[in-house]
C-alpha cells in the first residue's frame, strides 16, 4: 500500500476509535481498558512487524509511532487496573490494606 493510504487509515481509525472510546460511559471504561489491554499487546507485535518489515524511510517512522502509540495504551491500561483493583480493599487499623473479597 502507498503512504497517502495508510496516513488515510491510520486517521480514519484514529477518529472511529475516539468516537467509540468517548461513548462508553466512566464506569464501564476501567473494565473495558483492562480487558483489552491484551488486544494492545497484539497491537504492538503488528506494529513492531510492520516497522521492521518496512523498507522506506517513512513507513519505519510511521511504525515507530504506533509502536510508542501502542505501549501508552499498554502501560496507561495496567495502571488503570491497578488503580481500580487498589479501590476493592479496605484499609485495616494497624494501616495495611485487605482485600475485600476475602
Amino acid at each position: 500500500m502507498s503512504l497517502p493510504i495508510l496516513l488515510a487509515l491510520f486517521v480514519v481509525s484514529s477518529v472511529i476509535g475516539y468516537k467509540v472510546i468517548s461513548d462508553v460511559p466512566s464506569l464501564l471504561h476501567t473494565p473495558l481498558m483492562s480487558g483489552t489491554n491484551a488486544l494492545s499487546g497484539v497491537t504492538v507485535l503488528g506494529a513492531l512487524t510492520v516497522a521492521a518489515l518496512a523498507k522506506a524511510t517513512g513507513h519505519k517512522l510511521l511504525g515507530a509511532v504506533a509502536i510508542i502509540l501502542a505501549m501508552i495504551n499498554v502501560v496507561g491500561g495496567f495502571l488503570v487496573t491497578h488503580r481500580m483493583l487498589k479501590m476493592f480493599k479496605k484499609g485495616t487499623d494497624d494501616g495495611r490494606r485487605e482485600n475485600v473479597m476475602g
